[in-house]
């Protein structure tokens, strides 16, 4: 029987920072003082220098959540708004989310975990640095990538070996991006051919096609219906979709 194995993409070790998108779990494997990212609004950010420039109790409501999506945290964004100057299409500015103070009966930082860093206590003292300065969920120097909101599982199996890999991966990335997850299980992942079985719309018959790495899976027409199987109560195993790997006879690629 072909061999079967359940491995997540993120599990495997860290991935470089450069990668355009990240998996929740990867995201979570952060979560140390001095590494450290959050996610909120679809982007990844690196909070590290954050929390080492800022030691003491305003740090610790981060640490609570390093790793973590903080997206409730903060006002839904304005995807629509315009750059005044050139017209063209600024990036949303994160705002927190507030709140009336029912002793003050003024508006405040809605934070129920706690003040955090670059938040204004509710009566500022001498101790407050009021000099204008970017909040640290407004500066996006600080973010490293995207955070996936299309996570999905597909099996991976090497027709030569007959093992099969159960992998979580970013919907949104290019086949040519999930062959450089998959190479951590197979270094030859790129001498192999990677295809999809699929219906002639001509003669209907079942073939395998080469798919497009520079595609999503959608755009293969490997649809998710994971979804629509659990409506109809059938196993979800039964809608993860496979990608037959066929050995090219051509290890020099590695």
């Amino acid at each position: 029987r072909p061999r079967r194995e359940r491995l997540s993409a993120s599990t495997r070790g860290r991935r470089d920072t450069t990668m355009r998108i990240y998996t929740p779990a990867e995201v979570a494997a952060h979560s140390a003082p001095d590494d450290c990212w959050v996610s909120f609004h679809g982007d990844v950010y690196d909070i590290t220098r954050v929390i080492a420039e800022n030691e003491g109790p305003l740090v610790q409501p981060l640490l609570r959540v390093a790793g973590s999506d903080i997206s409730h945290w903060f006002e839904e964004l304005n995807e629509d708004s315009e750059d005044e100057n050139d017209g063209k299409r600024a990036a949303p500015v994160v705002e927190l989310k507030t709140h009336v103070d029912p002793v003050s009966n003024l508006r405040r930082p809605y934070t129920p975990n706690g003040r955090f860093v670059h938040v204004p206590p509710n009566d500022p003292g001498v101790d407050w640095d009021a000099r204008p300065t970017v909040p640290w969920w407004q500066d996006r120097t600080t973010i490293v990538g995207k955070v996936s909101q299309k996570m999905r599982a597909i099996r991976v199996k090497n027709v030569l070996t007959r093992q099969e890999h159960l992998m979580e991966v970013p919907g949104e990335e290019t086949l040519r991006e999930i062959r450089a997850r998959y190479a951590e299980y197979n270094w030859h992942a790129e001498s192999y051919a990677w295809r999809v079985l699929r219906r002639d719309e001509t003669s209907g018959a079942l073939e395998f096609v080469d798919v497009d790495m520079e595609k999503t899976l959608e755009e293969n027409g490997v649809v998710d219906d994971a979804k629509t199987f659990e409506e109809l109560s059938i196993p979800s195993d039964a809608a993860i979709p496979v990608i037959h790997l066929y050995f090219t006879d051509d290890l020099t690629v590695a």
